[in-house]
């Protein structure tokens, strides 16, 4: 018996430690295949969306696949974009913020009422203008972290109010481009143009792509990006990890903040007065939110990319541009917009089903 019972273990011994751990291979067809593509690199959606888009368009009229329409289409983009940054990082810790075109407007506000009322130095006034902003954000982010309440809820009451303090504040006058180029222009130095071959570019857009490539960077190479994924895909197990979760909430939160600031820096470059009623104030919330859903980040935070939000925000200008040059009513804009939200929402839902 002690024979046997010998050669049994030795038989383990040199066999069965290589078996144990070895898995039948799973053929998991094309579904599969796509699905683990997804849920790897979520930006594929979008980039094939607007790849089709541009191919069906230029089909469409020649002239949109000019170089300078496509400038034109990243210039129009650029201040959604810088939003669309601010909301990524908001949205990957499953947060949302529906604040920051009211930030935005507000902070343009103050920016030129500290230059063009107060006789402020307009490099001085950009620097309060973006602190505003980071105070602002810093608000959302200690309500929502310290208090617990639901960031919906925070940034809808923040929204109200900073919209009405806007009003108040600036007393509904508009200031005049002219008056800003000739007692501040530094307000408007993102717009002014760069040329480059046929594209003409303004220095608003160049801050626009650097922004996407440092935060692509901050959220792949870098322990606080890794902290805020793993806030929005389990904030409980990221504390038992020993991520501060309350601290990562209220420095995204602040970053946006400071976000809005620069984008308001680059809107008062785009467009040259300073207006209290600006659309931006009510549009800028939507169109952030659907730059970043378009894009594959997830509503439920944890997954997606700024490159992602990069593509997203640029399928809402080529749509929207395509189909003015195309002679369509903008309208069908609006139509093909929301089923591209439907689908992207769908397409993450069922990606996480998947997965689970």
């Amino acid at each position: 018996m002690a024979k046997d019972s010998d050669n049994f273990e030795a038989a383990i011994a040199s066999k069965g430690a290589e078996n144990v751990a070895e898995f039948e291979p799973q053929n998991k067809g094309l579904i599969g295949v796509l699905h683990d593509s997804l849920h790897k690199y979520p930006f594929l959606v979008p980039l094939i969306v607007i790849v089709v888009a541009i191919i069906v368009f230029g089909l469409i009229n020649p002239n949109f696949w000019r170089v300078g329409t496509l400038s034109l289409i990243l210039q129009q983009v650029g201040i959604v974009g810088i939003l669309g940054i601010a909301q990524a990082l908001i949205i990957l810790t499953a947060g949302i913020d529906l604040s920051v075109g009211a930030m935005l407007v507000f902070i343009t506000v103050i920016m030129g009422n500290f230059s063009m009322r107060y006789g402020v130095p307009a490099e001085l006034s950009i620097i309060i203008g973006i602190g505003a902003g980071a105070l602002m954000g810093f608000m959302n982010g200690s309500l929502v972290a310290r208090l617990k309440l639901p960031p919906f809820i925070v940034t809808l009451g923040t929204w109200q109010i900073i919209l009405a303090a806007n009003y108040i504040y600036s007393r509904n006058e508009t200031i005049r481009s002219q008056d800003i180029e000739r007692e501040a222009g530094a307000l408007q130095f993102w717009g002014e143009i760069v040329r480059i071959g046929d594209a003409r570019v303004t220095y608003g857009v160049i801050a626009f792509l650097l922004l996407v490539i440092v935060f692509a960077y901050i959220l792949s190479s870098t322990a606080w990006g890794r902290h805020i994924y793993a806030v929005g895909d389990d904030k409980e197990a990221a504390e038992l990890a020993g991520v501060n979760t309350d601290k990562t909430l209220i420095q995204v939160y602040t970053v946006a903040g400071i976000l809005c600031g620069i984008a308001a820096w680059v809107a008062i470059g785009r467009f040259g007065a300073i207006s209290p009623g600006a659309s931006t104030g009510m549009q800028g919330n939507i169109q952030s939110i659907t730059a970043v859903v378009i894009g594959g980040i997830s509503l439920f935070g944890g997954r997606g990319s700024i490159i992602g939000m990069f593509l997203g925000a640029l399928i809402v200008g080529v749509f929207e541009m395509g189909l003015r040059m195309a002679g369509a009513d903008a309208q069908w804009t609006f139509l093909l917009i929301g089923v591209l939200i439907i689908a992207a929402v769908t397409v993450d839902q069922w990606i996480r089903k998947v997965s689970s």
